[in-house]
């Protein structure tokens, strides 16, 4: 069976340093680079700021602000990682790349792409420098990121998809500002992910602070079982206690929700 597409954020934190020449177009597995070079050009340019102005487009101040306007001046210059090394993060660590096994490492290279604000589509081994750029951003030239983004990702996205083009099952786990630039037609068949977690009275309430890691976890599952589908994850046990409920499953035209809850 064909190996599923899990669509991915990028991470909030990354890696330091690097050992990888710096970028350059013609490195990364989905072609892109036309529009990448216009938006590396513009966020060079936001070097140039004042603070004041930075700090709104990027999100963060003091040492922090002073990191990421360094980071995003020198992103043609420094050096890379592969991304999945570069991109820190909760998801991230619960993915825990290094533990993996063989297979599921080479099932990760094939399967796995994050939906990045400067670099569009990026899999796991793409080289990449230090930088900082939220998807909700916009940039004098591009403009709104979700927006520039979203005919390029999705016409890449597509070719990934249905039957002889190499994804069978489209696991959706992106957040609502990265899901923005994926517009596939009406009806397209992907699944998403939503935990709930009780509360000590017994309601049950969506996960949020833990909502990065349980994903982790199910990304580590998928990739150990490649041929699982949606009625699969029922046979999952998750490390902290979440078992999926077919009974709340929730079906509309973006797609199929699968519900894991607490027990």
């Amino acid at each position: 069976m064909a190996a599923p597409l899990i669509l991915l954020p990028p991470s909030e934190g990354k890696a330091d340093g690097g050992s990888g020449a710096p970028w350059a177009p013609g490195t990364m597995a989905v072609d892109l680079d036309e529009s990448r070079e216009r938006v590396l050009d513009a966020l060079v340019r936001t070097a140039r700021w004042s603070a004041a102005r930075r700090q709104q487009l990027l999100g963060v101040k003091g040492a922090a602000l002073a990191a990421a306007t360094a980071a995003n001046a020198s992103v043609r210059t420094s050096p890379t990682l592969p991304a999945v090394e570069r991109y820190t993060g909760v998801l991230y660590d619960a993915l825990d790349v290094g533990s993996l096994r063989a297979a599921e490492r080479r099932r990760l290279d094939r399967s796995v792409l994050v939906v990045s604000g400067l670099w569009g589509l990026v899999a796991p081994s793409d080289p990449l420098p230090d930088y900082k750029l939220k998807m909700g951003a916009t940039l004098p030239g591009p403009g709104k990121l979700q927006t520039f983004w979203a005919p390029s990702c999705t016409d890449a996205l597509l070719g990934r998809v249905g039957p002889g083009r190499g994804a069978a099952v489209v696991w959706n786990l992106l957040p609502v500002e990265h899901d923005a630039v994926w517009r596939p037609p009406a009806g397209f068949a992907q699944y998403r992910v939503k935990f709930l977690e009780r509360r000590p009275d017994g309601s049950l309430v969506a996960v949020a602070h833990w909502n990065k890691l349980l994903k982790g976890a199910l990304v580590r599952w998928l990739l150990a079982h490649p041929s699982a589908g949606p009625e699969d994850l029922g046979e999952w046990d998750h490390p902290l206690g979440y078992r999926l409920d077919p009974a709340r499953t929730e079906r509309g035209p973006g797609g199929t929700t699968l519900v894991l809850v607490q027990v």
